[in-house]
């Protein structure tokens, strides 16, 4: 079997398998303080918002909150949002996010993907506001949302189509 991650995968574990063409894919908005969470059907076509996890400042991941949620989904894969800078370039925030994928790969035992995630947030935001809603005081289900958007862009180029 061809190895299809992506390059900006190719850090982690090398002997991992790529995610599944089919079944449920969870997907991380990485945060310093909020992870937003995504989760895609079965069949890999639509993404939705599933969760918000908060840490404390200087705390690690919240492993055991994140695994709980992930149990009833029995999820093939996880998708990681890798925060680059405005200009496509690796800073400490992309660094904590390869480091978050690990984490969760050695955890769960599942195939892990990095993706950009810049932009996200905006464009959660901006679909808050184009249905008439109020962004204020919804800071978790922003984040939410911009891992659905993160999540839904992934397997949009996995299905080879740009919506």
């Amino acid at each position: 079997m061809a190895n299809t991650l992506s390059p900006l995968t190719s850090h982690l574990l090398p002997f991992r398998m790529p995610i599944p063409p089919a079944g449920r894919i969870v997907a991380i908005d990485w945060g310093e303080i909020r992870l937003g969470l995504a989760l895609s059907d079965e069949g890999q076509v639509l993404a939705s918002p599933l969760a918000t996890l908060t840490r404390r400042a200087g705390k690690r991941f919240p492993m055991p909150a994140f695994l709980d949620l992930l149990q009833p989904h029995q999820p093939v894969g996880v998708v990681v949002g890798l925060p680059l800078t405005p200009e496509g370039e690796e800073g400490p925030a992309a660094f904590a996010a390869r480091e978050l994928g690990d984490l969760v790969g050695r955890r769960t035992g599942l195939p892990v993907d990095l993706t950009d995630e810049r932009m996200t947030t905006a464009r959660a935001l901006a679909g808050i506001r184009e249905q008439g809603g109020s962004t204020r005081g919804r800071k978790q289900e922003v984040d939410a949302r911009a891992a659905a958007v993160l999540l839904q862009g992934y397997l949009d180029r996995r299905r080879g189509s740009s919506t």
